[in-house]
């Protein structure tokens, strides 16, 4: 009986194992996420959770290093990605908002001032041009709108419950007749699959709680 001849060698290496795919999550993901913002490739801020977004980015540096842009992590993708970037620092694995902040409305740049954009869905609590601590926010719904302008802090209520909508407002900020800037369980719970009556809904307890504590009556509320 004849032996069979061996098998040719093959023409080019078989594909290296994804090591990241849409659907993994974890401290791996918010890394890659940090080093394609860099590369200018991801315009939100870091989850650590590898959706949609994620792989179209991933796809666009594939692409534009001349790789297999199928949206997954190979060897060959990290290593051309961290040749081209740098460790991120804290800060970026952690930002404090899920979008970037908004460049801050000019009238914000002086004093103490909430500066609360619309576009990024963003609270800056700043002081002399400087951002002190941020985070996110959601607004009214096209029937209940929030209001924009510059206002002040009317008056402040830490455990606020509203009469006209029988729901809680924890550490309530007036700035606009009944509206303003609280704590929302529902917004923490549901994000941003609701809206609000007109006020700030704030998702971070802790945040907000700080925030009522250094903010003053008064005090400037820019909302743009």
């Amino acid at each position: 009986m004849t032996a069979s001849p061996p098998a040719p060698p093959p023409t080019s290496a078989p594909p290296s194992a994804p090591m990241m795919r849409e659907g993994a999550q974890g401290e791996r993901v918010r890394e890659l996420q940090a080093r394609l913002r860099q590369a200018g490739h991801f315009d939100l801020n870091p989850t650590g959770y590898y959706g949609p977004v994620t792989t179209a980015s991933v796809s666009a540096f594939q692409k534009r290093r001349g790789l297999t842009a199928d949206g997954q992590v190979t060897r060959d993708t990290w290593s051309a990605l961290t040749a081209r970037t740098r460790t991120p620092t804290r800060a970026e694995l952690y930002p404090p908002t899920t979008r970037p902040i908004s460049d801050p409305d000019p009238r914000c740049l002086t004093g103490r001032a909430l500066c609360i954009s619309k576009e990024s869905r963003t609270l800056a609590w700043m002081i002399d041009g400087k951002v002190v601590s941020a985070m996110d926010v959601r607004f009214g719904s096209e029937l209940t709108p929030t209001r924009e302008g510059e206002f002040g802090v009317t008056f402040k209520s830490r455990d606020h419950h509203s009469t006209i909508y029988d729901t809680p407002m924890p550490y309530a900020m007036f700035f606009s007749g009944g509206q303003a800037v609280h704590y929302s369980a529902d917004f923490a719970a549901n994000g941003y699959n609701g809206a609000s009556h007109g006020c700030v809904n704030v998702r971070d307890r802790e945040r907000i709680a700080a925030l009522f504590e250094q903010v003053r009556v008064g005090e400037k509320v820019i909302v743009y």
